[in-house]
This record gives structure tokens, sequence and C-alpha cells, in this order.
């Protein structure tokens, strides 16, 4: 990590930081602090065990996709290799965004295949992931549209879903369409950049432009096997469902934890939604997903919890789902890092 991406890193984290602070005064560092100490720890060990299976499961859905892609993984290698580009996700800003590079790099290394394919596997995965998402959380609001009026918050999260659930198809489409003209931009831009990064850098990483097009041609070659293999499809999206379900289990089992349980129905709409806030400019979303949970979570007439119950269960939930895949991930990071030295 160079000196302008700790910056940015710890510039993220400070953000963060500043969140869960504001949150805190908010909802109330006492009764948070209640909260807390109320929460049975076998059902926390609990929701540890179940970010596990969530970690699984997407770690299936990694080997899926990598299969298609002619690299031959085991089950244990992917589970490893999602956990570190989990870390990767959740150590840089603007989440998949900001870690999709390193964890292809990962990929590349672990896999013993090319960039370009392991860049193809992540960017499938995520793309994948993001489907059922989509379909969860507009079930969740169909559901409550039928049960209560929705309220402002409640009408900007919908509105949000609905957007996302057509822009990011027609871009997908429209960029897929025009991909002979993506490639030589990218070509064209990026050539002149890497030849000036290696007049700094102590190693050389300029490309030709006919180099960057061939490459990139790979990257959509590879998207193009995955988005045509209908078995492929269907295991990986199977396993982005199953993830999903459990990451809502686990916020289910943390409000159980502290003796407030909610209906799971809740969760249906939640949790999706608040995986959007990843996006922000914060580690692996750190800060704005929390921020995003709890006024869901105690704004939805479903629920039926304050504000102060919210964030003791969502910390918690996060607190698995954040810190779990960052202590294994980093280990798998390290190591690799260790060999390529």
């Amino acid at each position: 990590m160079n000196g302008a991406q700790l910056r940015t890193t710890v510039l993220g984290f400070l953000g963060t930081f500043a969140i869960l602070g504001l949150l805190l005064h908010f909802v109330g560092v006492e009764g948070f602090v209640q909260e807390i100490r109320r929460a049975d720890t076998r059902t926390v060990a609990l929701i540890v065990l179940v970010t596990l299976g969530w970690l699984a499961a997407w770690g299936f859905g990694l080997r899926t996709v990598l299969n298609v892609l002619g690299v031959d993984v085991s089950f244990a290698k992917s589970f490893f290799i999602l956990n570190g580009a989990m870390f990767s996700n959740n150590v840089t800003p603007f989440g998949q965004a900001g870690g999709e590079p390193v964890t292809a790099l990962l990929i590349s290394k672990v896999a013993n295949t090319e960039y370009e394919r392991g860049l193809a596997a992540i960017a499938s995965v995520d793309s994948l992931n993001f489907v059922p998402s989509i379909v969860l959380s507009l079930t969740g609001a169909a559901f409550y549209a039928t049960q209560t009026s929705f309220g402002r918050r409640l009408r900007l999260a919908t509105t949000a879903i609905v957007v996302l659930s057509v822009a990011v198809p027609v871009l997908g489409f429209l960029g897929w369409r025009n991909r002979a003209l993506v490639r030589r931009a990218i070509s064209k831009i990026l050539a002149p950049v890497l030849e000036q990064v290696s007049r700094f850098a102590p190693i050389d990483v300029s490309l030709s432009r006919e180099k960057i097009d061939t490459r990139v041609g790979e990257f959509f070659d590879s998207i193009e096997r995955v988005a045509t293999n209908r078995r492929g499809l269907t295991l990986t999206l199977a396993a982005s469902t199953a993830g999903w379900v459990f990451q809502m289990v686990a916020l289910w089992l943390a409000f159980v934890a502290i003796g407030s349980p909610i209906p799971f129905s809740v969760l249906l709409f939640v949790v999706p939604v608040g995986a959007i806030a990843g996006v922000t400019p914060l580690p692996g979303g750190a800060g704005g997903i929390e921020a995003v949970l709890v006024g869901l979570l105690s704004s939805l007439p479903g629920a039926g919890v304050s504000s102060g119950t919210a964030l003791a269960a969502v910390i918690i939930f996060r607190g698995a789902i954040y810190w779990v895949p960052i202590a294994i991930g980093g280990g798998v990071v390290s190591i690799v890092g260790v060999d390529a030295a």
C-alpha cells in the first residue's frame, strides 16, 4: 500500500469512527451499553458460525465461476480466496470497487492464473451477488407495501432499490454492446498513465496500447464465458442467495441475543438495502452501512425496536460480518504476500 492509499484508508476509517460516534450520540451511550451487556454469548458465537456459512456460500460461488473460466480450485482454497477478497473490500474505500483490483491479483497468485481472468471472476461474482439482493429487497418492499404505509425513509430506500435495479442492468448492457469502444478507450487512457508511473515506480509497469487492448479483450471474453454458462449461473446465483439468507439470519440472531427478536420478514428488505451503503467512500462501507441499517430498523413499523436496540443488534451483526473475514482474509493476504516475496 503506497502513501496515497494509506492516507485514503486512514481518512476512511476516521470517517467511519465519526459516523459511529454520531450514532452513539443520538441513540445514547448508556442505553447502548446496557443492550450490549445483556447479549447472550452463546447466541453471539452462533452468529459467528452463521457468518462462516455466508462466507462458505459465496466462496462456493467464486469456485463455480473460476471453474467455468477453466481454473480448477478446491472449495477450501476458494473459501480462503473469498475471505481475502472480503479483506480487500473491507480495508479499501468504495467497497468492492476499491478491493476488486487487489482481489484479482490475489486470485491470480493463489489460483495460478492470469490477472484478467481473476478480475473477470471476481467482477462476475460481485455482479451476480447483486441480483438476489435486488430481488429479495423488492420482495420485502412489496410485502411492506401490503402491510403498512411507507414513511419517508422507506420511500427513499425503495426508490434507491428501484433505480439501481434499472440503472445497473442498463449500464451493463450498454457497456457490453459497446465493448469494442470501451476496449479502445481503456487502452488509449491507460497506456500513457502506466508509462508515467514506470518513470517513478521501482518496476516497469508500462504496456503498449496493443497489449492493453488484448488483455481487456481477454477480460471481456472471460465475462462472456460466465454469462453464457447456464449451469454455472444457476449454481452461483443459488450460492449468492444462500449467502444473503445467512446474513439475514445473522442479523436476526443479533436481535435474539439482546432479547429483542424481530420478524424475519423485516430482514428481507433491510439487509440488502443496507449493503447498498457499501459503495460509500468508507472502508468496506463501515459506518455508512450501520447508519442505514439503524435508520431502517428503527423506522420500520414491523420491526418495533428503538434506535438504541437497533444499534446494539447492528453492531453485533456487523462485528461478525465485518471482522471475521478481515481476520481470516488478512492472514491469507499476508501468507500470499510472503510467498510472493
